[in-house]
């Protein structure tokens, strides 16, 4: 397996692909509120990346698991819902869990970055699988650094899983990317501490930790979306980072 490394000026212009889309995002999370369709942030967030002379990295992908190409900017994706939720005229309740997956793409580079939104008054339980899982997240990046391995990133998203008593979704993964959306490695959720390959500064890798409250298992809806296989609410969370010599340097800062 080659894994492309990207040159400095080429993490400057993922960069700047960064900063355009979680500009947006903060503007579309603001919007997901009790009331708002899905198909209204779905609008808003390609007016806006139009406005930032950029492309939305989704609209017209088509995943490998999918018989279409994606046909909208963002992902939204509610409830037990993990990913590739596509952004109907479903309007959000007071306690749904909104994951919301965005990417840009600027002058030929990628960034991509997703968080999760709780709508109106949740439980307890929920608000604490959304705080773990952007925690994992937080944690894989703190450990990305050169002279680790990917089975690090994975191991110390699990184990933030496990300690609080929740499941990673095993099936779903993170991407190398930058000049493409997608690109080598496949980034884990799990994994043994120091195997796999070793990571190197010029690495791009969006990291994106996803759990469920009691599954590890999903299931594809007929729109192609995935979803856990018990119905039990789900969080996802995604940066895109750039391996420093110095460690890792989020280009998707929200």
């Amino acid at each position: 397996m080659t894994i492309p490394l990207k040159s400095a000026q080429e993490i400057k212009g993922i960069a700047a692909a960064g900063k355009i889309l979680a500009k947006i995002l903060r503007i579309i999370s603001r919007e997901a509120k009790v009331g708002a369709k899905l198909s209204d942030l779905n609008k808003l967030a390609y007016r806006l990346t139009k406005q930032e002379k950029a492309q939305p990295a989704f609209l017209g992908y088509k995943p490998d698991a999918a018989s279409k190409p994606f046909g909208a900017s963002i992902c939204a994706s509610v409830n037990e819902v993990v990913v590739h939720g596509f952004p109907s005229d479903y309007k959000l309740i007071s306690g749904d869990v909104l994951k919301i997956d965005f990417g840009v793409e600027h002058q030929g580079f990628f960034a991509d970055a997703a968080l999760t939104i709780a709508v109106g008054k949740v439980s307890k339980e929920t608000e604490y699988l959304i705080k773990t899982t952007k925690m994992a997240l937080a944690k894989a990046i703190k450990i990305a650094k050169a002279g680790n391995t990917l089975g690090d990133i994975g191991w110390i998203i699990s184990k933030t899983a496990e300690k609080s008593g929740f499941k990673i979704i095993k099936d779903l993964t993170g991407h190398g990317i930058g000049l493409k959306l997608h690109e080598e490695p496949t980034i884990y959720n799990f994994g043994e501490k120091g195997k796999g390959i070793e990571l190197k500064p010029g690495m791009v890798l969006a990291i994106e930790p996803m759990f469920s409250i009691s599954t590890d298992k999903i299931t594809q809806k007929p729109d192609e979306s995935w979803a856990t296989a018990d119905s039990s609410l789900s969080a996802h969370f995604e940066h895109t980072i750039a391996l420093t010599e110095k460690g890792a340097k989020i280009l998707t800062e929200i």
